[in-house]
């Protein structure tokens, strides 16, 4: 993997080229000190200042006979200038401008990631926000974007950046009525679309079995239409979305291999599909409840998750990897 690849899977990068065919966005480019806030974690955790006095916790309760727990006492040894938390003003300003121009919702993404890992904080569990602090919120609760910030060429084998030069902050309109089950991960290589999955993979959804065909042919059109002459890389991965009146927009684009999930797929399994030299392109989704695989999204950070070798989820996971292994080679032994 090369620099340059990673570089275009930035959705500044990308998105004013493929603006037609994707969803609403609007991009703004981070001051350097809003990136260093979101990397501080030498003192407590503090969202910025609001200038529209706006709470990313609105429903907090708070009970004055707790909180006297954690007040320091006069003379203890312990006391310290409290610090005022930091502030954005102009980014601010600019970011309420335009969740208002994209219908008062939106969800936020860096260059390359959105803050999955940290939906369980917001008040509504997912990733919309309708405020700066909101996403502020997202932002500084995330442990995904640290691999934007920090990591985001470690895999690439001509490495010279350890970090962009320039953050940016995309806001994307909020769909409320967006079904999961017709997200989609394509995988590409040498310019030949090999392998479609279906992203969100912790859920059975017994309708897609029935429009497996026609999904996989309007990926496939929507490929040879809008992308396959246009991105300049020979392989890669991009994330579609197929609207119930089977318009297909794309979401996102991700390098080949290193931190991209294969989903359904192994990277083996994909490049086997290449050495075979097949016409096909292999279309997976979870064909059955067995087949369901457990995601990040369990409403508690990742952190508190024992996986370690041994543990319920660690035994999960492997039995999980063995019956989806099973369900996608049972229609090849039969054929």
């Amino acid at each position: 993997m090369k620099e340059e690849e990673v570089n275009r899977c930035q959705i500044q990068e990308w998105y004013p080229k493929f603006k037609s065919v994707s969803i609403k966005t609007l991009i703004h480019e981070l001051p350097e000190s809003f990136v260093e806030y979101l990397l501080d974690d030498s003192g407590p955790f503090v969202l910025p200042a609001s200038v529209s006095n706006d709470d990313a916790l609105p429903n907090r309760i708070h009970n004055p006979y707790e909180e006297e727990d954690y007040q320091v006492s006069e003379g203890s040894g312990d006391e310290a200038e409290p610090s005022s938390p930091p502030s954005f003003p102009e980014l601010e300003v600019k970011i309420r401008e335009s969740i208002e121009s994209l219908g008062s919702a939106v969800f936020p993404k860096l260059n390359w990631s959105a803050p999955k890992d940290s939906s369980w904080i917001s008040t509504s569990g997912t990733l919309r926000c309708a405020s700066f602090s909101e996403i502020a919120l997202l932002l500084r609760s995330s442990d995904s974007l640290v691999h934007d910030l920090c990591h985001a060429y470690d895999s690439c084998s001509d490495r010279t950046l350890s970090r962009p030069q320039k953050f940016f902050l995309a806001l994307r309109k909020w769909y409320p009525s967006l079904r999961p089950e017709m997200d989609f991960r394509c995988f590409v290589w040498g310019q030949c679309l090999v392998g479609i999955s279906q992203r969100e993979v912790t859920t059975f959804y017994p309708a897609l079995c029935e429009k497996k065909d026609d999904l996989k042919a309007l990926i496939l059109d929507f490929f040879f239409n809008n992308l396959r002459e246009k991105f300049e890389s020979e392989n890669y991965t991009f994330d579609v979305y197929v609207t119930e009146d089977e318009r297909v927009k794309v979401l996102d684009f991700n390098p080949w291999g290193a931190f991209t999930l294969p989903l359904l797929f192994t990277w083996e399994e994909l490049e086997q599909n290449l050495r075979e030299e097949s016409d096909s392109v292999a279309f997976r989704i979870v064909e059955s409840q067995c087949g369901v695989r457990p995601g990040i999204k369990t409403a508690v950070p990742y952190d508190y998750l024992d996986t370690s070798e041994g543990s319920g989820w660690d035994q999960f996971l492997r039995n999980a990897d063995v019956e989806l292994h099973r369900q996608t080679r049972a229609p090849e032994a039969g054929a």
